[in-house]
Parts: C-alpha cells; structure tokens; sequence
C-alpha cells in the first residue's frame, strides 16, 4: 500500500494589518476559506498526491512600513511528517531569506526582520522544504511562494522641476496656454488612489488657472499689460488620493513674465522744445536732441523722428540715436543771423514697428514743436567771390593795378576791413595790394615765359578785431607779348663733301620761339646781308617753318677751307616783329662716291671711328678668360695648406711639438728690458726705445718712481699716461706691460723666474703618475735627475 506524504503550509494570519493570506480561489472560483492548505508535488521519484485538495495557496500580502518592535509575522511552514519530535528541520531559501527572512527551523515559522518599502522591491520569491535532520535528506519536495508587499500611501507627489519659467505675450486672450507642470508619485498605481494625483493653483489667482488633472496653466484674465506688472509667481499644488482629505501633496513655483508688444505709441513729454544756436555754427553740427518716451522695450520702442513742417525745413535735418533714442537736430545750411534769427520747426516721432492688433489704441506717432533761436557773433569778413581770377601782360609797368578784392563784415556793426597778401603764397612779393581798397598791383617785372599762372591768397581782417579774419585765392594768369625772338630748334652743324654738286641740299633747319600765338607762329629764313652775297651756300625758305642749305658751287676743298660758319636770319610776323641770327657750322669733308663721309680734317662729327663687330667680341672675350684666370688662382691661394708643425704620424698624444723658432735667450738683450718685470724702481728713464730709431731726439719726460706701498692702479695710470705722451712711440699698435705687484705684499713676487734658483730643488717624479700622454716628459726629466745622482 502506497504511502502519501503531504507537506502543508499553514499561513497564519495573526493581526490584520501585519499579513494577509490571499486563495488563489478568489480570482478563479469561490471556494470556502475555512482550510489554508499549500499542496505540494511528489519528491524526485514519485508524486506526491492530495485527495482533499480543493484550491492552492501561492502568494501573500505584507504591510510595507512596519512600525512594531518586534519582528514582523509573515506565516507558519508545517510538514504532515512533522511528529513534533524534532526530526525535521525546516529550511527557506530565495529573495531574503536569513536576512530578510528568517525561520524557526523546529516550528517553521517566518518572520521579517526588517521594515520593507515597496518602492524599492515590490515582490519576493522564495522557497521552503523540510529535511530529515539525521540523514539531511528531504522528506518533502522543494515548494516556491511569492510575498507581495502591500502599498500604502507613504510618498507624496513630486514635481520634475523645483521651479517653472515660462512666458507670454502681454494682452492675451483668457484661455492662452502658459506651461505645463508634471508631478509623480512613487506609490502603487494599481491600488487605490494613492497616487492618483489632482493639482491645484495656491497663488497666482485671478491671474492664472490650472487644469486639475492635466497640470495645464492657462490665461484666466484679459488684458494682462507689462507696463503694469511684468512678473508673476504662481504656486501649484500636486495632490495625492484624488485630491481627497488625508492625501499627500507637493508644490513648485511657476515664474511668469509678459513679454512686450507694441500697445503703447510714443509720446513728447512736452509740446514745445527751445534751443539756440550761434550762426557760426558749422554744418552737420548738433543744435540739441529731443525725445519721445514709449512704454514698450526693445524693437517695440524704436522710433524715427522726422520734420513734416515749419520754415525751417531746409536749413535743419533730424536723425535717431539708435542707442538712446533721442531725435538729434542739426544744421544742413549755413544760418545767418542777420538774415533770419528764429525758425519753428514741427517734428514728429513714429513707431517703426506697428502691431496691427492695436491700431486700435490710436496712432502710433507724436508731434511736438521746435522753436530755434540763431544767436549773433562776431563773424570774420566775408569776400564777395569764393575765388578771383585775374589777366596782366607779361610787359606791363611796375606798379600798375591788375584787379581787386572786396570784402565787407556780415555784422550788423559793419565793421571796417584792411587786406594783405599772405607772403607764404607770394614768396617773392612779385604782388601787392592796397591795404584799404583792395587793389592788387605789381610790384616786380612778370615773365610769362618763366611763370604762366601766380596764385596767391589774399587776407581780409577787422580793423578792430585783427582775429576775425578770412582768406580768399586769388588766380593771376599772365598774357604772353612778342618779346621773344625765334631761334633754333637745336644747334646746327652738318657738312659738306668735297665732290658736292651745285644745288644739293645739306641741312633743312627748324625754329622755335617761346612765345605764345594765338594763330600759330609764322617763321622767315634769310641768309644775313654780310653773307648773301659772298656765301659759298644759299638758302631756300619752304614757307613751313624750315628752311633748308643748299651748294652754290661744285667743288669744295677742305684744305683751302675746313669749315664755313653761315648766318641766318629768323623773324617772326608778331607784334613788334623780332629776328634773331644764328649761325650754322658747316665742315668740308672726304665723301665716297654715294656721298658717305669718309674723314674730316678736324674730328669726325656723324661717323665715329669704331671697331668692328668681330674686334669687339674678341676683346671682350680675352677679357672674360682674364677675369676668370685671375679667381682660379685666388681660390688655389686660399685652398694651399701650411705645413703641419708636427711631422710625426704617430698618435699626437704621444708626441712633443717641437719649434724651431729660437729666441735670443740672455744674450739677446736688445729685444725688450725686462726689469719693469722685477723692480719698477730699477727703472732708467733716461734709455731709449730699443726697438725703433727716432727720426728726432726726444728727451723722455722725467716721472716720478712708485713709492712703497703705493697702489697698484696708481703705478698702472702711471704708466699709461706715459706711453700716451711719449713722442718717440712708434706709429704702429704695440704692447706696452705693466707689471707691477707692488713693494711689500704678503704673498711676495709670483714670478716664476725668482721661485726656484736650481732645477735640482725640483722633483719629477710625479709625473709618471700623469698617465701615458706624460710619458716622454717623465722620462726626460727622470733621466737628467739620474744623471745628476751619478
């Protein structure tokens, strides 16, 4: 007979708000309550069956946020195999379990040990067996439950910002959308209203409303105007349990700014503006600014100001500071006060961005009225012509009126005015003027020739006020007069050969003259009376301005003749008539048969003697070859190496330099005196310079010894000083020494040539220690102490 084993859960539900045992039945039939029994499968090798099993217990509800001071009861595990003897040992493992969880191992009973909170874990799984405690074997299959934590309303709702900013136009409509806010709660949407959330506007009434369940801000008054008020705060509140009593709530603010429109036109704070101006304001000049005030801000308070009327129309123009907004009047033409001395002026200022949505309100644009008053100063005379240009012949006497300059004071006082010539302009006084009439007149003889045009200035003053004062340019053209002969266009000098014809031209001449025609200058050629008639050539007038020379003879001989010199006449047909006579050279020379001058007896004037081509290339050449032979040789100068000192090959560490240049040694006395070098004392004044031989016997200026104990730089100026006016010093840069150390030092003389007095109180032996570079050394200087030993 088979034998059934079943392992019963028993969930016991001690007080109503520690757990809650939820049939599986009450979602799938509606079975009766009265057996809480968990029926288990069979184990590993058989099924395990229940004969009464009529509905299944598989989950239950624990209270989140428990508040006792006990652990919190959760159920009870029972085993059908239990006898209560303590043979069975109940184990629970999953989601908690020995933390969380805990169970009485003998009794099977679970218990929590800690509050739990739902938000942070919703649902536990675990599982429960029972196991023989002498073979630790189980004796019922493994069985798996869910403990859900039941929700209750511990959070309130939160908003996703602590703080909204949203703006609007001013002037909307009730009803426009502002902003939604958002609000959350962490709570258990599924069961009951705990975090069903209803919001709810605290401050910001009448303004402002919201929608309770979509958190929607709206408009809730008309006509809201910025310039009244620009910022709102409006708080909502987001509530839980719909709203009800006992629900939990939370708050955030909302930052509300109108933005600006253009519902307000300009205004004048006044209607009427004053202002004054000197006459001798200068153009473009400020006179003042006026400005109209707008309620609105930005691109909505720009305006443009014009002037649409008034008798000074002309004479004033107005712009718009774009950073102040200020209408800005200036000065378009020159004001004068003697003239007119007030003008009225209606200036308007508009909106340049008008909303068509409140043309409503009334136009958008002011107007006001400028008065100016021109005030009098004292002004500087005033010529009556910008500039004067004036005409004088170049002949024209000294001192003769060319024009004049007017120039009277635009004040009423009229004031009397004296002129002058700048002299900046008019650096040689060529002109003057007459201080009181305004004359000008020449003081010097004019050239049109030398200067076409003078341009001067001319200053007018107050005689009673020399500051006032002004200037004017004054353009004097000089006319031309025939007071210049003609001449030729270049000098003349051509030749003639010595088998020339009769009657063949030799050289067309040409005339200029500087003077200016006005239809063109007309020139006549002649030969001079003293030669018309006696001449070997004649000349020919081609009625053009030219003229040319021809042969009267056949033949010509350069050795009879070498040269002709040939006057010629040149008139103009001006007023007076002047002429001129030049003269024309003209050379007999040997020509070819083609008339191609072949040589002169005075130096060739057209053929210069030349090489040919082929001569010049050659030349030029052999000069090439020579420069270049000349850098080759320089490079190999520079390239030749000196001879080495060292002849040797071996290494040079091992070698001594050996040089075969020898001084004088103790005998050669006549190189340099070295006693300046021991005693400074033991100098003699009177020796001569050794080294050089004095044109002229100067006698050494007699200075003082240095004492004992004198300073060294003493002893060195004095020296120096020396050589500087020794007349016998040679002109060529040379060393002079100061050795000096001074009488009575401490450490004696530091001269090598008094520190020892025999070689043989010297040892070298060190100087084997020195290494191989020192080797030679050491062996010289070792043998020469051995030689001493012997």
């Amino acid at each position: 007979m088979r034998t059934y084993h079943c392992f019963w859960l028993l969930f016991w539900a001690g007080q109503p708000h520690q757990s809650f045992l939820t049939p599986l039945s009450k979602r799938t039939s509606g079975f009766s309550e009265k057996e809480k029994v968990l029926v288990l499968s069979g184990n590993s090798r058989q099924d395990l069956h229940r004969s009464k099993r009529s509905w299944m217990w598989n989950q239950f509800f624990l209270l989140e946020e428990y508040t006792g001071t006990d652990y919190q009861y959760v159920g009870k595990l029972h085993s059908d195999q239990d006898k209560g003897d303590g043979s069975l040992k109940y184990i629970l493992s999953g989601d908690g379990a020995g933390d969380l969880f805990i169970i009485n191992e003998n009794t099977g009973d679970i218990q929590a040990t800690k509050r739990l909170d739902r938000e942070e874990k919703p649902v536990y799984i675990l599982r429960a067996q029972a196991i023989n405690r002498r073979t630790g074997r189980p004796v019922e299959p493994e069985s798996e439950f869910i403990i859900k934590i039941h929700d209750i309303n511990d959070n309130e709702p939160m908003f996703t910002k602590d703080v909204y900013n949203a703006s609007i136009p001013e002037m909307s409509d009730v009803g426009t959308f502002v902003v939604q806010v958002t609000a959350t709660d962490a709570d258990d949407p599924t069961y009951g209203n705990s975090a069903k959330v209803v919001y709810s506007i605290l401050q910001g009434q009448p303004y402002f409303s919201v929608e309770s369940e979509t958190g929607i801000i709206k408009t809730a008054l008309l006509n809201m105007d910025r310039e009244n008020r620009e910022q709102y705060q409006v708080v909502i509140q987001a509530k839980d349990m719909g709203g009800q009593m006992g629900g939990l709530s939370g708050t955030t603010t909302v930052n509300i700014t109108l933005t600006d429109v253009n519902d307000n036109p300009p205004r004048f704070p006044q209607s009427t503006y004053q202002f004054r101006a000197p006459e001798s304001m200068p153009l473009d000049s400020p006179v003042g600014r006026i400005k109209a005030n707008d309620a609105d801000v930005d691109e909505n308070a720009e305006i443009e100001y014009s002037i649409t009327e008034g008798d000074g129309y002309d004479m004033f123009g107005i712009t718009t500071d774009k950073d102040t907004q200020e209408g800005i009047i200036t000065v378009k033409k020159a004001l004068d006060f003697e003239s007119k001395n007030l003008y009225i002026l209606k200036v308007e200022a508009t909106n340049t961005h008008v909303d068509p949505r409140f043309l409503y309100l009334g136009p958008f644009k002011d107007s006001a009225t400028v008065r100016i008053q021109v005030e009098d100063v004292d002004e500087p005379p005033m010529f009556s012509r910008p500039a004067y240009i004036m005409e004088v012949k170049e002949d024209v006497p000294l001192n003769s009126v060319i024009g004049a300059v007017t120039a009277q004071d635009p004040d009423a006082a009229k004031n009397p005015v004296k002129y002058s010539v700048d002299r900046h302009t008019d650096m040689d006084r060529v002109f003057n003027i007459n201080s009181g009439n305004g004359s000008i007149f020449t003081s010097k003889p004019l050239d049109r020739e030398t200067l076409l045009w003078h341009n001067i200035t001319v200053i007018a003053a107050e005689i009673n006020n020399p500051k006032q004062s002004s200037r004017v340019p004054v353009f004097i053209k000089v006319l031309d007069v025939n007071d210049n002969a003609p001449e030729f266009a270049m000098f003349y000098e051509t030749f003639v050969c010595e088998n020339a014809k009769a009657e063949q031209l030799i050289q067309t001449l040409s005339a200029v003259d500087r003077d200016d025609s006005y239809n063109g200058h007309q020139f006549s050629f002649s030969l001079a009376p003293e030669a018309a008639s006696s001449s070997n050539f004649t000349l020919q007038d081609n009625r053009d301005n030219t003229a040319g020379i021809f042969t009267r003879k056949t033949r010509y001989n350069r050795h009879e003749t070498s040269t002709y010199f040939l006057p010629v006449v040149i008139s103009d047909n001006d007023y007076p008539i002047q002429s001129s006579t030049e003269t024309v050279t003209i050379r007999v020379c040997a020509c070819d048969h083609r008339g191609k001058m072949l040589s002169c007896n005075a130096e060739a004037l057209i053929h210069p003697t030349g090489l040919s081509t082929g001569a010049l290339i050659a030349i030029l050449l052999c000069i090439i070859i020579l420069l270049v032979t000349v850098v080759l040789f320089a490079a190999l100068r520079r390239q030749r190496k000196k001879e080495p000192l060292i002849i040797s090959k071996e290494d040079i560490r091992d070698n001594i330099v050996s040089y075969n240049d020898e001084g004088g040694g103790e005998e050669d006395t006549q190189a340099f005196d070295i006693g300046t070098l021991r005693n400074p004392e033991a100098i003699d004044d009177n020796k001569l310079r050794r080294d050089i031989v004095p044109e002229t016997l100067f006698m050494p200026r007699r200075t003082a010894t240095a004492r004992d104990n004198t300073d060294v730089r003493d002893f060195i100026n004095q020296r120096l000083k020396e050589n500087d006016t020794d007349p016998t010093a040679p002109p060529y840069d040379s060393l002079a020494t100061y050795a000096y150390e001074g009488n009575g030092s401490v450490a004696e003389s530091l001269s090598s040539l008094e520190s020892v007095t025999t070689d043989g109180d010297q040892d070298y032996d060190y100087l084997s220690d020195w290494g191989p570079r020192f080797k030679k050394l050491a062996d010289m200087y070792g043998s020469m102490d051995s030689d001493k030993d012997s």
